[in-house]
């Protein structure tokens, strides 16, 4: 039966346009030798329900039941990208294909190598399957709420020997560097064999783009220097993210913060995130308009969102990239007690921004989130960062994805909500101490909770929940005396 899995591998392979059927010997030597098979028998290609990643599962399964590799995690992920990796061309090659469809339209150059990611299995396709998501109104516009299971849990055995292992290798530096691209992995260092990346310019420096193994929307994908460097929101900054936006208009492209606790997971290494798909903040309304003196034909607003975001538009990239490091460099030396606002704690910074750029309705835009990392004795985890009452849903770091209206929450919620919709049915008088307060709010906000409605009402409610998030983490609040703070900010710029 392994044989037949081999061929209904390749036969998978070739209907997908990864490979011609020309190359099906090749290919299928190469996986023997790595299934450490010598001989193979002729065999009919029987057609396959299954896809591409169970077929992976059971040639890898095999390899562990044969004792060609063990059953830790990293063994079997080293084994799934080294088969898949014999279906892909090299890197140069990839490339030149990659720019032969963006000759034709930038859209084509991009949904060839997503498709190529996703047969690659590199876009761990199967896995993110597995979460949960949906969209929920709020005030503010839509939201996406993401229940991330796509990762595997690690079993005692990958975690003993990750522990056992001297962590002494410094190649590569970190998962963003180049040096990822077909790396085979090691024991704390996930495999990229079918790892592959396309050659950028931006404003004059060779960055890469590549799509995350773990998308949480459409065409996530990662834009990474090709120096590994420290991230840092500059004037650079918006001008590469701009570059970006108009060598590829129909995707939008942004920047994690440049500091602790405001910041995304990997501040080591300068990169974006961009990608195909409309965030709820992307349709937030103006709260209000204004006018930037030294740039008055610059667009200028304040969006109607949970955060504190600063809008511009305008049809030229350096007018943007100016009025953007103005607005910068102010905000790093900002201070308002009134509104519990220090740049400065002794010689550490607190303030600084989150950048999206995007092209839309032939102008260029960049939204400014206006960040602090501040803490205090009352809010040692961040005062502008989820606070304690919201942390039996998310107290995480809030990052690109999360200020832009897509929550991603931890995998234990999906038990745990579960729990809720029984207790709120009666079905269980179990529940987790710390959601407790939340499912009696919801008890006496639907006093008719049913079977049929309880999911629809846990979903608003968590969805609420997010929104208390992103204000949290807010600087200016948004009430009279957040808008009136705001404004005071505003006003500095045109001082």
């Amino acid at each position: 039966m392994i044989e037949q899995t081999i061929e209904q591998l390749i036969t998978k392979v070739i209907e997908a346009g990864l490979i011609d059927a020309r190359d099906r010997i090749y290919c299928r030597n190469q996986i023997l030798g790595l299934l450490e098979r010598d001989t193979f028998s002729s065999t009919d290609i029987a057609d396959s329900d299954r896809s591409i990643p169970q077929l992976l599962h059971l040639l890898i399964d095999d390899a562990v039941a044969r004792h060609v590799i063990g059953p830790a995690l990293d063994e079997r992920e080293r084994l799934d990208a080294e088969i898949m990796n014999v279906f892909l061309s090299k890197p140069s090659e990839i490339n030149q294909i990659f720019y032969r469809h963006y000759a034709e339209h930038p859209k084509h150059a991009t949904h060839f190598f997503y498709h190529l990611s996703q047969v690659s299995n590199y876009i761990q396709t199967e896995r993110i399957a597995k979460n949960i998501h949906y969209k929920a109104s709020t005030d503010y516009g839509k939201v996406d709420i993401t229940i991330n299971l796509s990762k595997p849990e690690k079993d005692p055995e990958q975690i003993k020997r990750e522990r056992q292992v001297k962590q002494d290798v410094q190649y590569p530096q970190c998962l963003l560097c180049i040096e990822n691209e077909g790396y085979l992995g090691r024991t704390g260092h996930p495999a990229r064999s079918n790892h592959r990346v396309i050659d950028l310019n931006l404003a004059g420096e060779d960055w890469y783009f590549q799509f995350s193994p773990y998308v949480y929307y459409n065409e996530h994908s990662i834009v990474f220097s090709k120096e590994h460097r420290p991230m840092v929101i500059s004037k650079d900054t918006f001008k590469r993210l701009l570059a970006f936006v108009e060598q590829f208009p129909h995707y939008f492209i942004g920047s994690n913060a440049d500091l602790p606790i405001v910041g995304g997971s990997i501040l080591s290494h300068d990169h974006y995130q961009a990608g195909q798909y409309t965030f709820g903040m992307t349709e937030a309304d103006d709260a209000f308009t204004f006018t930037l003196n030294h740039y008055p034909d610059i667009e200028a607003s304040v969006l109607h969102w949970p955060m504190s975001v600063i809008r511009l538009r305008h049809t030229s990239q350096e007018r943007l990239t100016d009025a953007a490091s103005h607005i910068l460099t102010a905000w790093r030396q900002y201070s308002d007690h009134e509104a519990d606002l220090l740049a400065f704690t002794e010689e550490t910074s607190h303030n600084t921004i989150t950048p999206i750029a995007r092209f839309r309705d032939q102008q260029y835009e960049l939204d400014l989130v206006l960040r602090n990392n501040r803490t205090t004795d009352t809010h040692p985890d961040g005062l502008f960062h989820p606070h304690q009452d919201v942390h039996h849903i998310k107290k995480e770091n809030i990052g690109l994805i999360e200020v832009m209206g897509l929550a991603v929450l931890p995998p234990r919620l999906k038990n745990e909500l579960d729990q809720i919709k029984k207790y709120l049915t009666n079905q269980s008088s179990e529940i987790e101490a710390y959601h407790q307060e939340w499912a009696e709010q919801m008890k006496q906000n639907t006093p008719n909770l049913t079977v049929d409605n309880v999911e629809h009402v846990v979903e608003q409610a968590l969805a609420k929940k997010f929104i208390k998030v992103l204000q949290d983490a807010g600087v200016f609040k948004l009430n009279a005396e957040g808008k009136i703070a705001f404004k005071r900010f505003l006003s500095t710029l045109n001082s």
